[in-house]
């Protein structure tokens, strides 16, 4: 980063985000993957990323994407952020403990969230961990709808990408 630049905002990444820009959601309108991709350059080009010092994120995304052989923009995104965890103007990293019960201590001990997706705890545990508590990004995945209400009580907030494709996905699979 170049002297004097201010620093892009700080962001969490649902890993949806990653998968939908590099078109692996057969379900989603082509609108909504050009919106992750275009998100993951912005950020690529001036954002921050928090993840765990644990890399639990990464090693999801690295299960999910190709970062050495791929080229969609999720590949490309996550080659770069990869060669960013040294660097943190441009990748901070938060230790989250294992908890036994909630996934991580850091997951918020919420009834009402009881049944968030196990493997989805972590971007939540590393939102509550960061001090500026940033943001996930979220694309499609219309369980957060539900769930986002809860964690904001717990200063943990969620911004979608593709709300309308969000709330249409909920509206087919919930009826509301």
């Amino acid at each position: 980063m170049s002297e004097g630049r201010m620093p892009g905002p700080r962001w969490i990444i649902d890993t949806n985000v990653l998968l939908i820009a590099n078109g692996a959601h057969d379900d989603v309108g082509p609108d909504c993957v050009a919106a992750c991709a275009l998100t993951l350059q912005e950020i690529l080009q001036s954002g921050r990323v928090v993840i765990d010092d644990g890399w639990a994120i990464l090693e999801e995304y690295g299960h999910k994407l190709r970062p050495n052989r791929g080229k969609g923009p999720g590949d490309v995104f996550l080659k770069w952020l990869l060669r960013q965890t040294g660097n943190p103007a441009r990748c901070e990293q938060v230790a989250i403990t294992p908890d036994e019960a909630r996934g991580w201590a850091e997951f918020p001990d919420d009834p009402a969230l009881g049944n968030f997706d196990p493997p989805d705890r972590k971007f939540v545990a590393v939102a509550a961990a960061h001090p500026a508590h940033p943001p996930i990004l979220q694309a499609a995945d219309s369980k957060w709808l539900d769930w986002a209400p809860d964690l904001a009580h717990h200063g943990v907030e969620v911004r979608f990408i593709c709300k309308d494709e969000a709330q249409r996905f909920h509206h087919n699979k919930f009826g509301r």
